[in-house]
């Protein structure tokens, strides 16, 4: 091996140990991007059916005792929410949609219970569950901590 290519490969490994732990590992990737992609598409698909009034949503806040203004601010923020966890970068944005999306899961696992919606119960806990791991798994340039950021 030439002196050169020995050179460029040592260049390239000491750049591959300065990356954080969580850019180099590619299962901490899929698992930030399976789960983002689960909480954005389930909050992108009930973000449209509060938005468009759907017979169904309409229902479920009038079971739950939860006023249709609610649906509709609720709808918005979700569509927000989603949205915001899907582009690149915006950390501060991120974290108050992370916030958001676990005060609006811990109310809906209170409002199914009080509703006595048995098994429902679970679906907004799992959702939180996936949402935990989303943000415990998200990359560097998606965190508030711009010591991590490339500059």
């Amino acid at each position: 091996m030439s002196h050169t290519t020995s050179a460029l490969i040592d260049h390239i490994a000491s750049e591959s140990t300065r990356a954080l732990p969580q850019e180099r590992s590619t299962p901490r990737k899929i698992l930030y991007w399976g789960t983002t992609g689960l909480v954005t598409t389930v909050t992108l698909l009930a973000a449209f059916s509060y938005l468009t009034a759907a017979p169904q949503a309409v229902e479920n806040f009038r079971h739950v005792g939860y006023p249709q203004q609610l649906r509709v601010l609720l709808g918005i923020g979700k569509l927000s929410g989603a949205i915001v966890l899907l582009l690149p970068r915006l950390p501060r944005l991120k974290e108050w949609a992370y916030a958001g999306f676990t005060f609006m899961w811990i109310a809906a696992t209170v409002a199914h219970y009080l509703a006595g919606d048995g098994a429902l119960v679970l679906l907004p806990l799992v959702l939180l569950g996936s949402l935990s791991a989303s943000y415990i798994t998200r990359p560097a340039t998606r965190r508030g901590d711009t010591a991590a950021l490339p500059s």
